[in-house]
């Protein structure tokens, strides 16, 4: 099966059950006061979960493009990608478990559908806590489904040790529940698809031996489709003013409460890369048609035949690239320049990335602008549109890049010119090499062949047989911090739904018109950043603002908040929008009717 056909599939099946089809929102929230990247295909549906009339009414099907970045150094794997496909459908406050659950096992297991053998099917639901009872509705249903394709469905029990003929496994709440995507908003328990590979792919015996199961780090089993079934919301617990004071002064920890939703949503998602591996028998997603031009192409450029023991990195490193440079297509796509800062600092670390490991394969100078070509545009159509845009970005990165690994190599030449004669005394240590890539960008790979070929050349030097063993407890460390540093802005959704929240993003609207009547109509929204503290606002502009700018659009921005002026909404068609002056990235988010707010009187 090509991606063609499943997502056609998939459209078509839900279309048949009621759906309403709506198109992929922007890789950049236009509207998330938290999130770099769409990380989900709820992302843009956030205000329709939390109660809001959407324009398609109470059951949505689409095909989300999504990026996720916190895995990035697992990618080249069998199943990790930063841009993936998230086919999902949507109830909000229509139907829930029941209809939900079935849909699935029909399009999964159905001839006329997907026709997956419901024995390679395995099952996870939310186990129970102090917060919300064990989902014992879903497994009651799941049972049913195997009951009718003659299957009894066991559920796991720890004490029998069942692993292998159990079906259903309850999970804590870190495995079986969704969201909130920030730090409040709508969340519940899920339901998760596996499929049972037979074996393991990671390593050659299982580390939990006969008590494999879903979650598994050894990669038997292959997550494939989520049901989250939205009931609850999570909000900060109420405090007196004194409390609240000493909690902020005090940095004391927060209290929750998950209080029912009124309306009970539905939100579903299927990755359509693992799905399609696991169609076409393939044991990772790098061999499916999204993957494999781009690989051909690598294997093209990069003709010399390679020994054996270069195999396995040549595998590593031209999945890395051709997901990398598939990412970074997108993301230039949708309006994103490689910088040091947040959306941009990903595009760049996307970019150097897959120059390293091109340098590594020896490709020729330009490959990534030979791939970026191939990236399949008949899908996308903004992809042809940008064209000229994603070349020349990719090209002013490459070359910047290019400059800084000339750098680099010339403090390695200059490290070994310095210790010439004292190479008896002198080892290479992990902390070299750590440093070489911290400013550099170096892999370990790249360093350790750039030394061999230098060692070579002026002889001596001592390298340690655990270097590479040292320099990951290293990386680790050093990816540690990093991700907790950077937490909050890498998870998606609102940050928070407090009152003085919604009072921040509205004033971003504010503030963007304030910035297009002093500076020009050339300014448009790039980001924000939003939580009950501050805001944060990024928009287009060659220069930096002088403090007369900035005066000015604070007075007007002050001017407006302080008139209290109502907030209203009218629905209307997509062209009456345009017509009207209504500013939203409408090709790629909206259907054919929009919300169109105004602030006071038009």
């Amino acid at each position: 099966m090509t991606a063609q056909e499943l997502r056609k599939k998939y459209i078509e099946f839900f279309i048949k059950k009621g759906h309403q089809e709506i198109p992929s929102a922007s890789l950049v929230p236009e509207n998330d006061p938290s999130a770099l990247f769409t990380t989900a295909g709820m992302h843009p549906l956030v205000p329709y979960l939390m109660g809001e009339k959407h324009p398609k009414g109470k059951r949505l099907v689409s095909i989300q493009k999504c990026v996720r970045t916190g895995d990035i150094e697992d990618v080249g794997d069998s199943t990790h990608n930063t841009f993936f496909e998230m086919l999902g459908n949507w109830s909000l406050g229509d139907y829930f478990k029941e209809d939900s659950i079935r849909w699935s096992w029909e399009f999964l297991t159905d001839k006329k559908w997907l026709n997956i053998s419901p024995k390679k099917i395995k099952i996870t639901v939310f186990k129970g806590d102090n917060n919300a009872p064990k989902d014992e509705e879903s497994i009651k249903i799941w049972q049913e489904c195997f009951k009718k394709s003659g299957i009894s469905a066991e559920v796991y029990d720890k004490k029998k040790k069942n692993s292998k003929s159990a079906k259903i496994f309850p999970l804590p709440k870190k495995d079986n529940w969704w969201g909130p995507t920030g730090e409040t908003g709508p969340c519940g328990p899920d339901t998760e698809i596996f499929i049972d590979l037979g074996k393991p792919v990671n390593f050659e015996k299982c580390p939990n031996g006969d008590d494999c199961k879903p979650g598994c780090s050894c990669g038997r089993y292959v997550e494939i489709w989520n049901n989250v079934f939205m009931e609850y919301n999570k909000k900060l617990k109420a405090q007196s003013s004194k409390l609240e004071t000493a909690t902020k002064n005090l940095k004391l920890k927060k209290e929750y409460e998950y209080v029912r939703l009124e309306q009970k949503n539905v939100d579903t998602g299927m990755g359509l890369e693992r799905t399609l591996a696991i169609l076409n028998g393939f044991d990772n997603v790098y061999k499916t048609d999204v993957f494999a031009p781009l690989i051909a192409k690598i294997r093209t450029i990069k003709s010399p035949p390679l020994a054996k023991e270069d195999k396995v990195i040549f595998e590593k490193s031209t999945r890395i690239i051709a997901d990398h440079i598939r990412t970074s297509v997108f993301i230039i796509s949708d309006g994103v320049e490689a910088s040091n800062l947040d959306r941009g600092y990903v595009l760049r670390k996307l970019l150097r990335r897959a120059i390293r490991y091109g340098n590594l394969l020896k490709m020729p100078k330009g490959f990534l602008l030979v791939l970026a070509k191939k990236i399949y545009k008949n899908i996308y159509p903004e992809l042809e549109k940008n064209k000229n845009n994603i070349l020349d970005e990719i090209k002013k990165e490459t070359a910047k890049f290019e400059k800084t690994l000339v750098r680099g190599l010339n403090e390695l030449e200059k490290m070994f010119k310095n210790y010439k004669g004292n190479f008896k005394t002198f080892t290479l240590t992990a902390d070299i090499l750590f440093d070489l890539y911290q400013t550099y960008g170096f892999p370990i790979e790249l360093s350790l062949e750039e030394i061999n070929k230098l060692r070579e050349k002026y002889g001596g030097i001592k390298i340690p047989l655990n270097i590479e063993k040292h320099f990951q407890e290293l990386f680790k460390e050093h990816q540690e911090l990093s991700r907790t540093a950077s937490a909050g802005m890498f998870k998606g959704g609102l940050a928070d739904n407090s009152e003085q929240a919604i009072k921040y993003h509205t004033a971003t609207h504010l503030l963007l018109a304030a910035l297009r009547q002093v500076l020009g109509n050339h300014v448009y929204q790039k980001g924000s950043n939003i939580n009950s503290e501050r805001l944060r606002f990024d928009f287009s502009h060659p220069k930096k603002l002088s403090n007369n700018e900035k005066r000015k659009v604070e007075i007007l921005v002050n001017e407006q908040i302080q008139k209290k002026l109502p907030v209203t909404y009218e629905e209307m068609s997509l062209k009456k929008a345009k017509e009207s002056g209504a500013m939203g990235i409408f090709n790629s988010k909206y259907g054919d009717k929009v919300k169109v707010y105004t602030i006071g009187k038009k």
